[in-house]
């Protein structure tokens, strides 16, 4: 329910987030393995993206990583991209993960 996209290279930390938690994802999918220079996380709460924002994510030896507060008791959305403006949106269903209530 909660990491279901290790298979893809993305891995959220802890497991299980909830509101006001600080969430670590960890991305080497695809466009870490296409040789991507700097990736980008998209990222939103709920249906319909509310509160996006594109984090810059550092890369490291697990891939690239960033750690951002969790905002919103609702699920949260992302998708990557890099700087020659490729995506990886998880062939359009997206990468979300559930938010727990505090």
């Amino acid at each position: 329910m909660y990491n279901n996209y290790v298979e893809n290279g993305v891995i959220l930390r802890p497991n299980v987030v909830a509101e006001g938690d600080n969430a670590t994802v960890v991305y080497k999918g695809i466009l870490y393995n296409d040789g991507a220079d700097t990736v980008y996380m998209h990222c939103g709460y709920g249906d319909i993206w509310e509160g996006t924002n594109d984090v810059p994510m550092t890369k490291t030896s697990e891939g690239f990583k960033t750690t951002i507060p969790v905002t919103q008791y609702k699920q949260l959305n992302c998708v990557f991209k890099d700087s020659a403006g490729n995506w990886d949106n998880n062939s359009g269903t997206n990468y979300s993960f559930q938010v727990q209530a505090r």
